[in-house]
């Protein structure tokens, strides 16, 4: 099978399933709207019933059959009514992984309505890792109830994750941890491996450690299958691995394992002693979720906002950037109201100032993705900050010079006005070169005051680019041409 083919089946698989469970909703509501105007029947609490079980039935076994990302994906994708009716329907053992799967804003909606009870028992299905994953989300009273029923040991390992930012390792490690000694040999290895029911997911090497836990290298699998028995650890270990402190970045750490194509990777406190682990998957997770954010933030929005949240509450989740953005807007109107004798001499300003103004603002707009991902993935550093300053200068020129000519032209040809067309193509220069600078300024502005680069960059770049832009033509308009 063709590789680009899997993702595509597996997304049709998944629609098909979304649709699958919205057809049964909808019979639900159907056969339910029917038996409820049929009360008069003596027989009607029993039709009724029959009927709520004989779709939530056929509704529980389609659950049954999927993997909880996709019970994830399909609770995503419905309204709310429609979101707690599936949920309901969803086996007790696995609520607790479906909870893990949904995004942010559909956990917390869940976590809102659940009765007490239920919740418990939702969180107390997960194992300690996963459930550090949820401490921030969950009421402290319930986490406290929740913690009694975990061990000993996996209790204080969520006490100890919970020490942790969420944008640290030690937030995202695991407690699953296989360790060996570099004394051992291979086959007494094997020996300790085969006695165990599993083994942890993303194993793809052993952590050797010394008397007093210090991590001193890591063994992979394939070390233990390819080489004799009688060889000691020490012989085959690798004692310079990729190794994360708890405290360290998170964002390194997914470079870090993007950068060296890892699986897993020991992590240690100050002191050197390995305390967890951190895999692929979470990172991965890490990821993904720090993507959305950063999509989010660059459109103004605070944090993940859930597709059928109240409206209340989505309206209020965009309030912040809007009341910012209105206030960038009177701001550039007055720019234009500096010109309105200039605008009702030449009333072609009007119609061509907003090319001005659209196109700076795209432009800047892609200057600013291209700086945010460069500081996210870390190759923007203080040595090479102004060689990226000047490169886009560069760009801008050579846009400016382009396209400023392209549109000088067009406007020369719609009006029949030479000094127009000049102040077009000047205007769109200056304003491309504007657009460039800015786009670098204002991410690494915010990435500098420790704030999220992406964070409502969008929205003030467009402002800068509209005002100025319109300042620009219509200031260069009142010189050349009046």
């Amino acid at each position: 099978m063709d590789s680009a083919a899997a993702p595509r089946n597996s997304q049709h698989k998944l629609e098909d399933n979304l649709r699958h469970i919205v057809k049964l909703l909808e019979k639900h509501r159907l056969v339910e709207t029917m038996v409820d105007r049929d009360r008069a029947s003596p027989r009607h609490d029993l039709i009724e019933s029959l009927v709520h079980r004989q779709h939530l039935v056929e509704l529980q076994l389609k659950l049954r059959s999927l993997h909880p990302a996709d019970i994830a994906y399909i609770l995503e994708a419905l309204p709310l009514d429609d979101r707690l009716l599936v949920w309901r329907q969803i086996q007790d053992d696995s609520g607790g992984e479906v909870l893990l799967e949904v995004s942010d804003a559909v956990r917390d909606w869940l976590i809102e309505v659940l009765e007490r009870p239920v919740l418990v028992r939702v969180l107390s299905q997960l194992d300690a890792d996963d459930l550090a994953e949820l401490v921030d989300a969950v009421a402290e009273d319930v986490l406290v109830e929740v913690l009694q029923t975990l061990t000993a040991r996996d209790r204080d390992w969520v006490q100890s994750t919970m020490a942790y930012l969420e944008d640290r390792v030690g937030h995202l490690m695991s407690p699953d941890v296989l360790t060996v000694r570099e004394g051992q040999r291979i086959e007494q290895v094997l020996w300790l491996l085969r006695g165990r029911d599993d083994l942890p997911p993303n194993t793809d090497s052993l952590f050797v450690v010394d008397a007093r836990h210090q991590c001193k290298g890591v063994l992979p699998l394939r070390a233990l299958l390819l080489n004799d028995p009688g060889k000691q650890v020490a012989e085959l270990m690798l004692a310079n691995p990729v190794v994360f402190g708890a405290n360290d970045s998170a964002d390194e750490a997914a470079r870090a394992f993007e950068r060296y194509d890892l699986i897993s990777a020991p992590v240690i406190n100050e002191r050197g002693k390995l305390v967890g682990r951190l895999t692929v998957d979470a990172v991965m997770d890490y990821i993904r979720e720090e993507s959305e954010e950063d999509a989010l933030n660059m459109a103004g929005l605070q944090g993940d906002e859930d597709l059928f949240a109240p409206i209340w509450a989505s309206a209020r989740n965009r309030w912040l950037w809007l009341a910012i953005n209105l206030c960038t807007a009177f701001v550039a109107s007055r720019a234009i109201g500096l010109f309105e004798g200039t605008i009702s001499q030449i009333v072609a300003l009007a119609t061509l100032m907003p090319i001005v103004a659209g196109i700076g603002g795209n432009s800047g707009n892609q200057t600013t993705a291209l700086v945010v991902r460069g500081l996210a993935l870390g190759e923007i550093t203080p040595e090479n900050t102004w060689h990226l300053v000047f490169k886009e200068l560069g760009v801008g020129l050579l846009n400016g010079v382009a396209w400023g000519a392209t549109v000088g032209l067009f406007a020369y040809l719609l009006y029949w006005n030479l000094p127009l067309g000049g102040v077009m193509a000047a205007a769109m220069l200056l304003n491309l070169l504007l657009a460039a600078l800015v786009g670098v300024a204002i991410p690494l502005t915010l990435h500098r005051f420790g704030r999220d680069p992406a964070m409502g960059s969008s929205v003030l770049l467009t402002f800068i680019t509209d005002g100025m832009g319109f300042f620009i033509f219509l200031g260069l308009a009142t010189v050349c041409l009046l």
